[in-house]
């Protein structure tokens, strides 16, 4: 840079020439105090450039017909060709205001570019440590190899030269390129390692966490696999600990059975009912093992009627006074109410719910009759209908060979009783028919006005075994409702 304002000086000088030594001494003053006003600290920046005022008069410019140079200067400078412009045509003119306007300007654009020089200088330098801090983060997060941080990197291309004055672009000073350099040598090894980051990152990183997820999702399915297996050993296992648990609680009761009969043959004799079905069965507890069963199974029916009277002394839901089960299907025949749901008539696991009302403490006849032909069906309490409908099982067989059990519903074939579902009171008088029962039929039995014993099951002492602590007791139709 100062190279260049003694070369712009030394042009100023040299397009001015003087005429006389006498009338030169004023120009001279007048260059020295332009030169001095341009360049107030150049004296120790410039002193390669001055030599002895003989050796610039010996080898200043010399017009052809004009008197020799003054010896003005004391700067070193190439002298300019004759077709260089002069501001004065005879030797004693000298530099005019206009002239002197030109200088200054020149001078004021020199200072803006030394300044733009130097801005441009500061800014390259905040710029660099903005990039080497970036690459430094970059290379650091990724840890690139020794081989990738030591690639050359690439000579940019020169910018294009800031135009100078008098149509001469200005030499940029060294410090400027390396700078320059430097800058775009930082600027694409950011962009080599911009452009491998999507590559890594798309290439070798999700293949752990994709390893990992398959791994983490094959133990999940030989967990579930496990899992399973023990589930269904246990419920296998479970399976097989109830059949053994029911299996044992029957003949737990059997043997009851046996010893409670053999004990009461012992103390009072053998019981005699006179007539066989004036007896009843006592059911006092409510739960899974107290129950009568009929010793007599049903034939293959296409109707029936079923009439008993009951003495309900539940708390809440009747319970089951009676079911019928056959091996393929635990609910063939089924007189329900368990729970807040109504009284239910079940038959081939066909439910028609029944209007009666039977938990006031007191005895009460029932019957349920029902056809196979558009499965309709009826329902009586205390001799009176109360309910009727149809489309109850239609045209369905009532299977044969299956155990009948008073007290308890039946989950499986005479067995897996369910203590919440258990009935307790009192039963008697259970009778089946094959065919419907006309009203006044029912109404007979109801008002004891009719001896009519079921023509396929009957109530006799030697029909009826009961288990699990209940018991047998002498009874009477229609006087134990007197009794009441």
């Amino acid at each position: 840079m100062l190279a260049f304002l003694g070369a712009i000086i030394c042009i100023i000088a040299s397009v001015h020439p003087a005429g006389t030594a006498a009338p030169a001494a004023a120009p001279a003053a007048d260059n020295d105090s332009a030169a001095a006003a341009l360049l107030p600290a150049a004296d120790k920046g410039l002193g390669a450039l001055h030599g002895p005022a003989e050796a610039l008069a010996s080898a200043g410019p010399r017009l052809p017909g004009g008197p020799p140079p003054p010896l003005f200067s004391r700067f070193v400078c190439t002298p300019l060709s004759a077709e260089c412009p002069a501001a004065g045509t005879g030797p004693a003119s000298g530099p005019g205001p206009e002239e002197l306007l030109a200088l200054r300007s020149a001078a004021a654009e020199l200072r803006r570019t030394a300044l733009e020089q130097k801005e441009r200088i500061r800014m390259d330098q905040e710029t660099i440590r903005e990039l080497t801090g970036k690459l430094s983060r970059c290379e650091g997060g990724l840890r690139t190899s020794p081989a990738a941080a030591a690639v050359p990197p690439a000579a940019g291309l020169r910018a294009a030269p800031r135009p100078g004055t008098m149509g001469h672009p200005p030499a940029e000073p060294p410090a400027v390129r390396e700078l320059e350099e430097a800058v775009r040598a930082l600027q694409d090894r950011i962009d080599r390692i911009e452009q491998e980051l999507p590559a890594r990152t798309n290439g070798s990183a999700p293949t752990a966490p994709a390893l990992a997820r398959d791994a983490l999702h094959t133990k999940m399915e030989q967990l579930e696999e496990q899992l399973l297996s023990k589930i269904l050993t246990l419920q296998k296992e479970r399976q097989a600990a109830s059949t053994d648990r029911s299996q044992q609680q029957h003949h737990i009761d059997k043997e009851l059975n046996s010893l409670q009969n053999r004990v009461m043959e012992l103390e009072h004799g053998p019981p005699g009912y006179s007539p066989p079905d004036a007896f009843k069965v006592n059911i006092p507890v409510q739960n899974n093992y107290m129950y009568a069963r009929m010793k007599k199974s049903l034939p293959e029916l296409y109707a029936f009627t079923i009439c008993m009277w009951l003495k309900s002394k539940a708390l809440g839901g009747l319970g089951t006074p009676f079911s019928y089960s056959v091996p393929s299907q635990a609910n063939e025949i089924v007189l329900l109410e368990w729970g807040s749901n109504p009284l239910e008539l079940l038959i081939n696991d066909k439910v028609a719910q029944l209007p009666l009302s039977l938990k006031d403490k007191a005895w009460h006849h029932v019957c349920v009759a029902w056809t196979t032909r558009d499965g309709k069906w009826s329902a009586y309490q205390d001799g009176e209908q109360r309910a009727a409908g149809e489309n109850l099982a239609s045209w369905h067989a009532i299977k044969p060979q299956g155990v009948i059990i008073l007290g308890q519903e039946q989950d499986t074939l005479g067995g897996r009783f369910d203590a919440t579902q258990a009935f307790v009171g009192e039963l008697a008088q259970f009778g089946v028919w094959d065919h419907m029962l006309a009203p006044a039929e029912i109404l007979g039995l109801a008002n004891c006005t009719s001896h009519l014993q079921g023509n396929v099951i009957q109530w006799d002492d030697q029909a009826v075994e009961v288990f699990g602590g209940a018991s047998k007791a002498g009874f009477v139709a229609c006087e134990e409702g007197r009794k009441e």
